[in-house]
């Protein structure tokens, strides 16, 4: 069953409640690992050691696909630890010792904001792929819409579905401050940091366009916002195999230049390229600076979507 309706009508009730709290500026931020974020918190700059003041976050819980519903979450303070490793409960969250692209975020966005409060919903779970028929779908996931697997309560539940709990759980709560007056949350912006996994057979990645469209598509229409501004990262290789000492993504160009279509044939999406020149921790992922850079430039897309013309 899809959520997309009711996430809608969520989104509704929240633009149009009576305003006596803040009004936050939502952000989803959404992928696989590179999203998650594998910065280490202990490289952090000191301004960016400590909780982030007028900035929350609801990071939503991940699980496997074909198991039932879940995006347990709870609104608190952007803090670090909100990388790999971070859990949550549904009524506590557990920050982890990593850190993804979501610090620099806030704080561009807070600059360009200033008078506004800034959330971030976020939910991604490593190695997943858009396309079901990934290798590596059967382990982490996928988010393909029409996901037929699984049994009993979680048949036909993915990532897109998790994802789509998640969102309506956080815009569910009226009151994300808890200082006792309803919030209004608006809908500004999606992040995505994903394409690798999809990345390794030719077939595969010569869906991802169609594939990334859709999914943007789906996601768009279940917050009521067709034109909504969208930041894709562009996927890139460490060439660090470390048995053939070659390209890690066998097919990473035909899915680079997919992300790049998708953006240029879409006035309200953005490529950020800059992952290029980044370092990596590991074969598969960025360093911190990189997650530091990252974030920034995923703000400075978003912004300049904002503010364009209509």
């Amino acid at each position: 069953m899809r959520l997309s309706w009711l996430i809608g009508s969520i989104v509704v009730i929240a633009l149009s409640a009576t305003v006596h709290g803040k009004t936050y500026r939502v952000y989803y931020l959404d992928g696989q690992s590179n999203m998650d974020g594998y910065g280490k918190v202990s490289e952090l700059p000191p301004e960016l050691d400590q909780p982030m003041e007028g900035v929350m976050i609801f990071h939503g819980s991940t699980v496997g696909d074909g198991q039932p519903l879940d995006g347990r979450g709870a609104w608190d303070v952007l803090k670090p630890g909100h990388g790999a490793g971070f859990s949550a409960n549904g009524t506590r969250n557990t920050p982890g010792d990593r850190f993804g692209p979501e610090l620099t975020f806030a704080r561009r966005m807070k600059e360009l904001h200033p008078n506004e409060g800034i959330a971030i919903i976020k939910y991604s779970r490593g190695g997943t792929s858009i396309d079901q028929k990934a290798e590596s779908a059967s382990q982490a996931g996928c988010w393909e819409p029409d996901f037929n697997g699984g049994e009993g309560a979680g048949k036909g539940i993915n990532q897109y579905d998790h994802c789509l709990a998640t969102i309506k759980n956080a815009m569910s709560d009226r009151n994300i401050d808890d200082d006792g007056a309803d919030d209004q949350l608006i809908p500004c912006g999606i992040v995505w940091m994903q394409g690798e996994s999809d990345a390794g057979d030719v077939e595969i990645a010569g869906r991802y366009e169609a594939n990334l469209k859709r999914l943007m598509d789906l996601l768009r229409a279940a917050l009521r916002a067709d034109d909504l501004p969208i930041a894709i990262g562009q996927i890139s290789d460490s060439k660090k195999d470390a048995v053939r000492s070659e390209h890690i993504w066998k097919e990473g160009e035909m899915v680079r230049a997919a992300q790049a279509a998708f953006c240029e044939k879409d006035q309200a999406a953005r490529l950020v390229t800059s992952t290029d020149g980044y370092g990596y921790s590991d074969p598969y992922h960025y360093d911190s600076a990189g997650y530091l850079d990252m974030g920034e430039q995923f703000a400075n897309a978003i912004g300049a979507l904002e503010t364009r013309p209509d």
